[in-house]
């Protein structure tokens, strides 16, 4: 089984930053896409932000330039530094991996609060 583990979701003032992880483990070896979602009270689920394993990104427009994805490939993580965060951004945000057979493995979320 693979497990897909968030971490650092939390309450923050508009303004703030916040940085997410996300680790996959277990029986997977070889990881292609990873990368963020997020589905805010009464609608589904977006893409955020994504990481292909050259390093490839891509960005929700309503995110560019505030947040930026990054993937350490040797511990199986991605990262998101949300920087400039907004009310709008309140969220539970969702890691997401793809492996190279085009498996998905969906992380458990992690709530974004931005608020004052």
């Amino acid at each position: 089984q693979v497990q897909v583990v968030e971490s650092g979701g939390g309450l923050v003032q508009p303004g703030g930053s916040l940085r997410l992880s996300c680790a996959a483990s277990g029986n997977i070896f070889s990881i292609n896409t990873m990368g963020w979602y997020r589905q805010a009270a009464g609608n589904q689920r977006e893409l955020v932000a994504a990481i292909t394993s050259g390093g490839s990104v891509n960005y929700a427009d309503s995110v560019k330039g505030r947040f930026t994805i990054s993937r350490d490939n040797a511990k199986k993580s991605v990262y998101l530094q949300m920087n400039s965060l907004k009310p709008e951004d309140t969220a539970v945000y969702y890691c997401k991996v793809r492996d190279a057979i085009g498996s998905i493995y969906w992380g458990q979320g992690t709530q974004v609060t931005v608020s004052s």
